[in-house]
């Protein structure tokens, strides 16, 4: 179904989005490893999915990025084997072409972080959430995946990067497309989702999100990534634990 709000900002929107892509600065992907072991205990096989946020753009290393901070907490009670798939610009669709020209292998949990994107684009609920239940099945059936950590869309409606009324706009299109997230991991045997939202107590309730976000306003910081990657590490471990 069309979106009255964003069909009548249509033009507006079209500039911004295009300015803000043309101006916003393209920070690289962090170096470190994409792959290897750490950690002693029971043998843990974690795929990392994602776009520019799953591959850690906004940060310098891998250590600092979801895949190092989620290793790092796991590697205290398993001995972690992982894979990070995730590039700078993926969306659902792209992911999963990517994945399915590389060579499958098992993985136990595959925690994905995937979907910005797509919203940003303006891709429809409808089609969007089916393919996020595509690449699913592909994680599933191709590399054997027995958990998937579903984490939310991130608060764009926040991001300082990003004007205004296309924050707003994208702000809410992401909220709708995140409930359904909710709502469809619910249903899935073996999936636990994860979201941004933070409560009294939280590490980053109450701190502005610039002051935690990477230097384009867009991307996460180190802080964000830390916290992320707590959620993921508790959620992995209850699963398999």
């Amino acid at each position: 179904m069309t979106d009255p709000v964003r069909l009548a900002l249509a033009p507006v929107l079209l500039w911004q989005g295009r300015r803000l892509f043309q101006t916003i600065p393209r920070l690289p992907e962090p170096e470190g490893d994409r792959h290897g072991m750490m950690g002693e205990g029971p043998g843990l096989r974690l795929l990392v999915v994602g776009d520019s946020s799953g591959a850690g753009v906004g940060v310098d290393t891998q250590t600092e990025a979801l895949l190092g901070r989620t290793v790092a907490r796991l590697a205290e009670r398993f001995r972690v084997t992982y894979r990070l798939e995730a590039r700078h610009g993926s969306t659902i669709p792209r992911t999963l072409r990517h994945l399915r020209k590389q060579d499958p292998e098992p993985f136990d949990v595959a925690l994905l972080g995937v979907g910005l994107n797509d919203v940003i684009a303006g891709r429809a609920l409808g089609p969007w959430l089916q393919s996020y239940s595509d690449l699913a099945d592909d994680l599933r059936q191709r590399f054997g995946v027995g958990h998937l950590v579903v984490s939310g869309l991130p608060p764009i409606g926040e991001f300082p990067a990003v004007p205004q009324p296309l924050r707003w706009v994208l702000g809410r299109t992401a909220r709708r497309h995140d409930r359904a997230l909710r709502e469809w991991a619910s249903t899935q045997p073996e999936a636990t989702f994860i979201d941004f939202e933070t409560v009294p107590g939280d590490p980053l309730h109450g701190v502005p999100m610039r002051e935690v976000m990477a230097t384009d306003g867009f991307h996460p910081g180190p802080r964000i990534y830390d916290e992320w990657g707590r959620r993921a590490a508790e959620a992995i471990a209850h699963a398999t634990g």
